[in-house]
């Protein structure tokens, strides 16, 4: 039998799917609004607004099943987290950049504005299923009411919105969620304090990292082989080329799939069981 208190807030179903891309029934934003640099991640420059070369008329990707192959793996960890559809379908009311050119600009800043909050609903949506956070849970609830009300924003409304000062409120909540986590699974080894560290081809081998704040951390290219990342904060950590075989993150907070994409892993590295194993992994 639970011991959830009858009046506590419902937790949402996680992962939730309206934050989840669906390509079918967006107009290709995420081809088109943000900007890229030629480097490891992409094959060419392409400036913010500007469609890919690789864009389709019916707003498919050419080179979809070939992107890591041609140079492209940076679009292959993208996620939107279903801002694309939102934006396409609702906010524009099935509108199209392409037919309707003068909402082009406005179109493309509405989409980076809705993946923000998007992503928020995501973070907040999954500590409304840990137990541990259970004391923030009418703050989280409310927080993620509030979030998704302002997704069903007008255009013009969502320009105006002032998101760096929402996301700084829902992120400073989501920190509290992250000590109260750590702190309930017995898992804060004193000191392991990485938040936003730049740990980038650092040999973590074996690493105990139980309980670790790992938040904005820089992990490029670091070899996690074997190391034990439960109850970790991975919230915004960069996992790029990182080595994750034989890694355990069960328990880990806040981790993305978009984050596991851009990492290296195997058969042996345990995961959450809300994030499936990329197909790329070994």
């Amino acid at each position: 039998m639970s011991d959830e208190p009858d009046d506590a807030p419902a937790a949402p179903a996680f992962p939730d799917s309206s934050l989840r891309a669906d390509c079918a029934r967006c107009f290709g934003l995420c081809c088109v609004a943000p900007a890229f640099a030629a480097s490891a991640d992409f094959a060419v420059d392409k400036a913010a607004g500007k469609p890919c070369h690789n864009l389709r008329s019916d707003f498919r990707c050419g080179i979809h099943s070939d992107l890591r192959d041609r140079g492209f793996p940076g679009c292959t960890v993208y996620d939107c987290f279903g801002a694309g559809q939102k934006v396409s379908q609702i906010t524009f009311g099935g509108q199209d950049w392409r037919r309707t050119p003068r909402i082009a600009g406005r179109m493309f800043t509405v989409f980076t504005i809705m993946r923000q909050l998007n992503e928020l609903r995501w973070y907040l949506t999954e500590a409304l299923t840990l137990p541990q956070a259970r004391p923030l849970h009418d703050e989280l609830a409310l927080a993620l009411e509030r979030t998704a009300h302002l997704t069903d924003s007008s255009p013009d409304d969502l320009v105006e919105l002032d998101v760096a000062a929402h996301r700084h409120d829902v992120n400073a909540l989501l920190l509290r969620t992250s000590e109260l986590v750590r702190a309930g699974a017995g898992h804060i080894p004193r000191g392991i304090d990485h938040r936003g560290a730049d740990l980038i081809g650092r040999n973590l081998r074996g690493a105990d990292l139980r309980g670790a704040n790992l938040r904005g951390a820089y992990l490029i290219g670091a070899d996690l082989t074997g190391a034990d990342l439960r109850t970790a904060d991975l919230i915004g950590a960069d996992l790029r080329g990182a080595d994750l075989a034989g890694a355990d993150l069960t328990g880990c907070i806040f981790l993305t799939r978009s984050q596991l994409d851009a990492a290296k892993g195997d058969a042996e590295t345990a995961l959450p069981p809300t994030i499936t194993r990329p197909a790329h992994w070994s």
